[in-house]
């Protein structure tokens, strides 16, 4: 019985975080649009270099390569200070976190296994 509970709370909370959560897999899926755009566009404008003359092929592979090391840098940078806010968010709406209600199964588990070896 215990267990039902939990699923159900863990049901009501996936229920109530799905427009959150929609929202923020929109906006993480146009970024991941922009990162993509932006590479192609740093290519093009490095090929053209190239076919100017403007600099040597090996030179623009290492800057291709440096600038999308800058930017896998920056993206985890911003991915972590995403999730920091997102996590604010969550607390701020008293909305509990997976690792929340993981933490509750499990202590909600342990309950039951005791209650059943006291039966």
């Amino acid at each position: 019985m215990a267990k039902s509970n939990a699923s159900k709370v863990t049901d009501k909370v996936k229920e109530e975080l799905n427009p959150i959560l929609d929202g923020v897999r929109k906006v993480l899926l146009a970024g991941v649009g922009v990162v993509s755009l932006a590479q192609e566009e740093i290519e093009d404008f490095v090929n053209k270099l190239v076919e100017r003359g403007e600099i040597a092929e090996k030179d623009a592979r290492q800057l291709v390569e440096d600038v999308l090391e800058k930017r896998k840098k920056h993206a985890k940078k911003v991915e972590e200070e995403l999730d920091r806010r997102f996590d604010e968010l969550l607390d701020r709406l008293n909305i509990p976190t997976r690792a929340d209600i993981e933490e509750l199964n499990a202590k909600i588990a342990t309950l039951t296994k005791k209650i059943d070896e006291l039966k």
